[in-house]
């Protein structure tokens, strides 16, 4: 272990070589190294004490110093990192005028900050300030970038409020091919031609938005493409640990194994040797027990001081005499013995065990009442003061009272005043605590103890003295049991270690409560009748060097600190002129054992040596709850012997080994040891995880104590007391080293040359990062060293891991100073992100800051860690800026899949099976075989069916209109259909001068209206398309799409109501479009009173009926054409599966524009004879129960409704079944409820409706889904006979493969998919692979590929695109069955051969439905189904409403809907990045968080990716906060 004294020398060696000095350098250095700077030394001085400086456990200006030349060498490098971007309303901003630049020449020089060469800088008015000084230092410096854009930047978009928005401008050859940044190859790793010398730099150019095109050639705003470009090109470096070339494809997607780096250093001493501390000697007047101690001083001396305590003013408050401190306690213990319950019922007996509750500043009342206890032989448990009802962390404080059975609490009078009380004045109970009655301990409140009664005062025995609570890593509060005898020989080790002689005085800085303060300044000082100084933290912070001014008036021989009270005593030092420490010969150090106390020490030695403090004098020690002193410096009167210090390479210690660093090396660990074994004891070191073995002499471990003076147990928890306190350390040989237990103290660090111990960190305090070990400590102190060091409120940060993906996460939070900019936060964080990776070579997660003071506290004051991150997991955080890192930390993945060709036509073909598996194909019935007496086939046409159903039952009724109240509003009966279709023929040749073939559309709301002017249009040979209306309040948005239909569809003349055609005349209406333009507007409120000559019959069964258009997912608008045949072949197919006759009743809930939902409301009651009671879904929003009440009144037993409907009942109804019950609402009649939907069946949704309404007789068994497509409007329908729909659970990781593998429910990465009803009768289908066009097994996932007589014959396009259509039409397989023609729905599925039997007997084939191709998504060589990742998102946090996610270039975008105030904007981008990670492996790139409404969704309730994709990069969202993941 290194020892060294010329510390100052290499000090300057190890720095000087990168930086010149920077200022803020300790003032306390040899005066010729300072290098002269301006302004004078003590401004500065106050500068920074004014600032509240960082975190004092964490100073040390050689770790700064290394800091600060690790991040000037990331300076030659330049790498973008997109700014986030945020609604104004989010950024927390005092004015304006905070935005204009800093002078770039000397405004950074006295700031100390590392700026590099500061020409070229854009200027203000560009907005984009002084940015590519840090940004461009992002991310790594290690590797080289390998982007093609040279280091060109460009400033933002002059807007003031546009913050800084830093453009990439790139030059990708290829516009339309985006970079693949998903695989980290480096093949075309493209070298960027440096300038030579650092002043040529490249002027700045600016994107320009006509010539940046998206992946797809759409042009996008260069504001977001441009940061996503950036993006792009940060990711595109290849990442750290290269991956591992294997890939198992039986989709078992292996996570990446980290393996063991070759050339790790790796532990080579021999084993270590348990350590003896000496000979614990007893000494011939040590007390039997520190009762016996109390007695003797306080009936010997009674006048001696015990305790002095201070005013906030520093002046003496009370002196504690041990005579008071003798009789005060025995009133204490006659009390709760005697004067609590009553006689025969005493609420306290010996042995159990009272809570203390007692302020910071009244070590006295503490005292009294803890001595009291001892005497009672009750068992204090002192913890803080619960100042709210909800204290962070006081829940489990009340967790471990309820535990240990505390009923009593004793506290003071001022205490008991300042407790929340209830308006009757009784103090509530606290979160989780259990009933206590509280007790004041004050003299004057208790009685005075009968004269023959004394306190029974035994030899310290095993029972146990105190409990002193101690907080877990996860935030749990557990009671360490200290015996009476641990406690005796603990003050009798601390005795001898620290040389304490009788009526010593100490000064005690320390909480008095817990740890050093109370074994030091409350235990060992009365058992040798010391006097202790105690000085209260309120008094430390309103004087910093009140301890230094006490040590000198009372001329203390010890004093008690931490290293933050030297720290604060070094920036105050300079007011004070008389301080003479020469008293002091032990200045012990309690938290000496964190590696970053050693620059306060130094510090403090070097100021203060000249004021008489000597350099032996400094004690650190090392301490634990579990083990109590584990080791403590002795105080020697030789200054010779310099203290021993380690220069440990930090990297060696992140694989637990130890090596001493040569200190050139900039990522270095000090460390000091914290002296000997504790006298009596032995110490050894066992390996942190597993079996406890003796580490290596070169090897970290965590240290443990065999000894009597260390705690006994968790109380009442045995598990974990085995485990900690029960440990038997093995030799190599594997036999324990001794047969007494030792106990596990929480420190790791290594026993050194000479018996000295190094602790180099907490076991809490453990991150292992891929396998490597990595303290919070170390990192915290990294991430404050970054300039500017007063950027973090106080130095308030919390290091804490998260476990993603099967490995820990490195999460940041800090809190920034109120008045920091958006820029100064981004680019502390973008600093930090570089220091740490340099100096620790590990990546950082997760950086956020929150607003100052707003983290929860511990009762000191200090971040309450626990809390902190249970806050961040669950989304509650509320942070003000957030950096992920996922991209560069994340090196787990699997291994992107590589495709392997498919089976070729080369592959054996036997019969149906393809290599081995059933081909997927399956049909519903045979239409030639079914015997039918339907009249209607002697009919090719729909108009001759109508017309004869009006002769043979002109009466019988076809349609019936409901209106809100659920009233009849309109009827049609066969006879009134046709003579109104008459009348509209009559009127389209006459007024329209139409001739037949041309195209009329039908703008009409959903009613009968629609209908007749359907079958008025067929009567007069003229092909119609049906439009949905222009929406009154929202002409602007619906007018433009009802003008391209009608444009698209070339309609000669457009027919509608008197009141749209009003509509579309009127002033909203010439705004939106050019009304000119319009074709003739016929209204068919004023009919003529004539018939036609004759009723137009077509010639040829394939000429067109009508035109169906409708707008897909992907947001295209599509319109397919449907012959006569096809139209009547789809009418009976649904006849035929839904039992339709003429006496049946149907309830149609759906919109007639498109699709199925229009031939179920226009056509089928015309072929089949059956009524329809028609709902028009826009009715439910008046009255949501409608539809249900309909189906109900009407006694009907099938229904069609659509997945808005039905989420519009689930969400409407679902407080209400109670009331529909008592309205009569009765269910139990419907046998078939359809969904009528182009996507994956809902099943959450059906699911929830199912449920919702099984109270009122819905037989869950009822609800079902169809399928239907472009090409063919209705593949699949649930019928009346026929199995139950089935659900099944496919494995989502074999999916990403297009494989099929089915799951047991609840299985993990299980997928639940129902079938998507019964194929209709007279289709066929088929599964085929999208690319190569063959067919498929079983078990894969494919294109369903439809055959039948009612699919479309071809899309309707003015430009007539024929290889589009004939593709989608009229595909054959590439082999196998090569000549039927199929049609290719673009929806991928997969065929299934059930256990169940269909109507004809045999086994049925169920089909299932997981994505449209077009939306699937292809990320590192798999493909993923938008939904799925959605739903994952949707349940990361309660505030996501709505999700939605597309690619762009690769990357992973995800919109997120945000139910909340703006602050939770923040909270969700961890948690959605968590959750994708967790369940997809995927990373994704870009957050949007967006205000409800914003994703898109079409009629049928599909979200519109495609558009919002569009709008995204076109910058429209409106965004509450864009996140770009590094």
């Amino acid at each position: 272990c290194a020892l060294h004294k010329g510390y100052e020398k290499k000090r300057s060696k190890l720095i000087g070589a990168y930086l010149p000095q920077p200022p803020g350098v300790d003032q306390a250095l040899p005066q010729e190294r300072r290098t002269p700077v301006t302004p004078s030394s003590s401004s500065r001085y106050h500068r920074r004490r004014s600032s509240g400086s960082r975190d004092e456990r964490y100073r040390s200006d050689v770790h700064t110093e290394a800091v600060q030349a690790a991040l000037a060498k990331h300076k030659e490098r330049k790498m973008a990192v997109p700014m986030p971007s945020k609604r104004r309303s989010l950024v927390v901003q005092t004015s304006m005028d905070a935005y204009t630049p800093p002078d770039t020449s000397s405004g950074s020089e006295d700031e100390g900050s590392v700026q590099g060469d500061s020409q070229g800088t854009p200027t203000s008015s560009q907005g984009s300030i002084n940015m590519e000084h840090w940004i461009s230092q992002a991310i790594h410096g290690s590797t080289t970038s390998t982007t093609s854009s040279s280091s060109t930047q460009s400033g933002g978009s002059g807007a003031a409020h546009r913050l800084a928005d830093v453009m990439a401008q790139t030059h990708i050859e290829n516009h339309s091919a985006p970079p693949d940044v998903t695989t980290y190859t480096s093949e075309h790793s493209i070298q960027v031609e440096r300038p030579q010398g650092s002043t040529a730099r490249v002027a700045p150019k600016y994107g320009n938005a006509e010539l940046m095109e998206t992946g797809d050639g759409v042009p996008v705003s260069s504001r977001v493409s441009a940061k996503i470009q950036q993006l792009v090109n940060t990711l595109k470096r290849p990442k750290r640990p290269p991956l591992r070339e294997f890939f198992v494809d039986d989709f078992e997607e292996l996570l990446e194994v980290q393996q063991p780096d070759p050339n790790q250093p790796k532990p080579e001493g021999a084993q270590m040797l348990a350590m003896r501390g000496e000979q614990l000697g007893v000494v011939t007047n040590w007390p039997p027990s520190l009762e016996a101690a109390l007695q003797r001083w306080g009936t010997i001396s009674p006048k001696a001081p015990c305790l002095t305590t201070m005013d906030t003013n520093g002046k003496p408050l009370y002196i504690l005499t041990y005579g008071k401190l003798w009789t005060r306690s025995m009133k204490v213990a006659y009390n709760i013995l005697h004067k609590l319950g009553t006689k025969q019922e005493p609420m306290v007996r010996p042995g159990d065990r009272v809570t203390l509750v007692f302020p910071n500043n009244d070590p006295a009342a503490f005292m009294v009442a803890f001595y009291g206890c001892l005497l009672a032989e009750v068992v204090p448990v002192p913890i803080e003061v619960p100042l709210t009802r909800k204290d962070a962390g006081s829940q489990q404080i009340g967790f471990l009272l309820g535990s240990c059975g505390v009923t009593v609490a004793l506290t003071s009078d001022a205490c008991h005043k300042g407790l929340p009380k209830s308006p009757t004045g009784e103090i509530p109970q606290f979160k989780g605590w259990p009933k206590l009655l509280w007790f004041v301990t004050e003299s004057k409140h208790l009685s005075k103890p009968p004269r023959d009664w004394f306190p029974h005062i035994k030899d310290a025995n095993n029972d146990t003295a105190y409990i002193e609570y101690k907080t877990c890593k996860d935030g749990s509060v557990l009671g360490v049991t200290v015996t009476r005898i641990a406690l005796l020989t603990h003050c009798q080790a601390l005795t001898q270690a620290c040389g304490y002689t009788e009526a010593e005085t100490i000064v005690n800085v320390l909480d008095f409560k817990k740890d050093v303060g109370l074994w030091h300044g409350i235990l060992t000082s009365v058992m040798n009748m010391m006097h202790v100084i105690s000085i209260p933290y309120s008094l430390m912070k309103v004087n910093p060097l009140s301890w230094i001014q006490k040590v000198c008036q009372y001329k203390a021989k010890v004093a008690c600190v931490k290293s933050r009270d030297m720290h604060w005593a070094l920036v105050a030092h300079r007011d004070q002129r008389d301080i003479n420490l020469s008293s002091l010969r032990m200045l012990i150090v309690a938290d000496g054992a964190n590696p970053w106390s050693i620059s306060s020490c130094d510090a403090f030695l070097n100021v203060f040596q000249s004021k008489g403090l000597r350099q032996e004098v400094i004690c650190p020690c090392a301490s634990s709850p579990e083990a109590l002193t584990v080791a403590i410096r002795r105080p020697t009167d030789d200054s010779n012997q310099p203290p021993g210090r380690g220069v440990l390479s930090m990297h060696g210690l992140t694989y637990g080994v130890i090596r001493v660093d040569s200190e050139e090396k900039l990522s270095v660990l000090t460390v000091q040891d914290v002296g000997l074994v504790m006298p009596g004891a032995i110490m050894c070191s066992v390996k942190p995880d597993g079996i406890p073995q003796l580490c290596k002499t070169d090897e970290i471990g965590e240290l443990c104590v065999c000894a009597i003076a260390t705690g006994t147990s968790y109380y009442g928890l045995s598990g974990m007391t085995k485990n900690t306190f029960e440990v038997f350390p093995m030799t190599s040989s594997g036999g324990p080293i001794t047969e007494y237990p030792f106990i596990r103290t929480g420190l790791l660090g290594f026993i050194g040359p000479g018996g000295l111990v190094f602790v180099i960190g907490k076991m809490d305090g453990l991150m292992v990062v891929s396998g490597r070990r990595h303290n919070a400590d170390d990192i915290v102190a990294t991430a404050l060293a970054v300039e500017p060091m007063k950027f973090v409120y106080r130095g308030r940060i919390a290091v804490f891991s998260v476990s993603v993906l099967h490995d820990e996460r490195i999460v940041i939070v800090a809190e920034q100073r109120p008045d920091s900019t958006e820029e100064d936060s981004f680019q502390w964080m973008s600093r930090v992100l570089q220091a740490i990776d340099s100096i620790h070579q590990v990546g950082v997660y997760c950086l956020a800051l929150v607003p100052a003071n707003t983290l929860p506290k511990t009762p000191l004051g200090g971040i309450h860690l626990s809390e902190t991150k249970q806050l961040f997991l669950e989304g509650s955080l509320h942070p003000c800026n957030v950096l992920m890192c996922p991209h560069t930390c994340v090196t787990n993945l699997p291994k992107p899949r590589q495709k392997q060709p498919e089976i070729g036509p080369a592959s054996v073909m036997v019969g149906n099976l393809v290599s081995g598996k059933r081909i997927a194909q399956a049909s519903g019935r045979d239409l030639g075989q079914i015997e039918d007496n339907d009249q209607a086939r002697k009919f090719l046409f729909l108009s001759e069916v109508l017309q004869w159903r009006a002769q043979t039952t002109p009466d019988h009724v076809l349609y019936t209109l409901l209106n809100c109240r659920g009233t009849i509003a309109n009827s049609l009966t066969c006879v009134q259909l046709h003579k109104r279709a008459e009348k509209i023929a009559v009127m389209l040749m006459e007024r329209g001068h139409l001739q037949d073939g041309d195209h009329v559309a039908l703008v009409y709301p959903p009613g009968i209206d629609l209908i007749a002017a359907f079958y008025g249009c067929l009567y007069a040979g003229c092909v119609p398309i049906t439009v949905r209306p222009p929406h009154p309040q929202n002409i602007a948005t619906t007018l433009p799409t009802v003008k391209m239909i009608v444009e698209v569809s070339r309609s000669a003349c457009l027919m509608t109501t008197q009141l749209i055609c009003k509509l579309l005349r009127s002033r909203e209406a010439a705004a939106a479009v050019d009304v000119r333009t319009w074709p003739p507007v016929l209204d068919t409120d004023d009919l003529p009173k004539k018939r036609p000559a004759q009723i137009y019959k077509p010639s040829n069964p394939e000429t067109l009926a009508y035109l169906d258009f409708s707008v897909s997912t992907t947001g295209m608008l599509a319109g397919v054409k449907m012959s006569h045949a096809a139209t009547s072949a789809f009418c009976r197919s649904i006849k035929l599966q839904c039992e339709l006759y003429p006496s049946r009743e149907v309830a149609i809930c759906l919109d007639p524009y498109c699709g199925l939902g229009f031939v179920l409301w226009c056509l089928c009651s015309v072929y089949s004879g059956h009524q329809s009671i028609l709902i028009p879904p826009s009715e439910l929003e008046t009255n949501p129960a409608l539809w249900l009440l309909a189906v109900s009144q009407y006694k009907v037993r099938d229904t069609f409704c659509s997945y808005s409907v039905m989420e519009l009942c689930t969400k409407g109804l679902g407080s209400q079944t109670e009331s529909l019950k008592a309205r009569g609402l009765d269910l139990s009649r419907v046998r078939t409820c359809v969904v009528v939907a182009e996507e994956r069946p809902r099943i959450a949704l059906t699911q929830s409706f199912s449920k919702l309404f099984k109270d009122l007789g819905l037989h869950p068994r009822a609800v079902s889904t169809s399928l239907g497509c472009r090409v063919n409007l209705a593949i699949c329908l649930q019928g009346t006979s026929g199995p139950d729909p089935t659900t099944v659970y496919v494995d989502m990781r074999a999916l990403r493969h297009d494989r099929v593998r089915l799951v047991e429910r609840g299985s993990p990465h299980s997928l639940p998919l129902m079938e998507s009803g019964k194929i209709l009768p007279g289709v066929r289908i088929i599964i085929a692979n999208p690319e190569t066009k063959g067919p498929l097994g079983d078990s894969h996932l494919g294109e369903i590929w439809v055959h039948s007589t009612h699919n479309a014959s071809g899309y309707f396009t003015i430009y007539g695109d024929e290889s589009l259509q004939s593709d989608h039409f009229n595909s054959r397989l590439s082999f196998g069955d090569t000549q039927t023609i199929w049609a290719r729905t673009g929806y991928l599925g997969f065929l299934r051969r059930t256990e169940l039997t269909d109507a004809n007997g045999e086994r049925h084939d169920a089909l299932y439905v997981v994505g449209a191709l077009d939306e699937a998504m292809e990320l590192r060589g798999m493909r993923y189904h938008p939904i799925d990742i959605e739903t994952s998102v949707i349940r990361a946090h309660k505030s996501i409403t709505e999700c939605a996610v597309f690619t762009w270039t690769n990357l992973l975008v995800v919109v997120v809907e945000l139910d909340g105030s703006e602050q939770e904007a923040l909270d969700l981008v961890p948690l959605v990045t968590n959750v994708v990670l967790e369940e997809h492996y995927l990373i994704v790139g870009v957050v949007v968080v967006v205000d409800i409404g914003v994703i898109p969704i079409n009629s049928r309730g599909e979200k519109q990716r495609m558009h919002l994709r569009d709008g995204f990069l076109a910058d429209q969202l409106d965004p509450i906060y864009v996140a770009y993941n590094m």
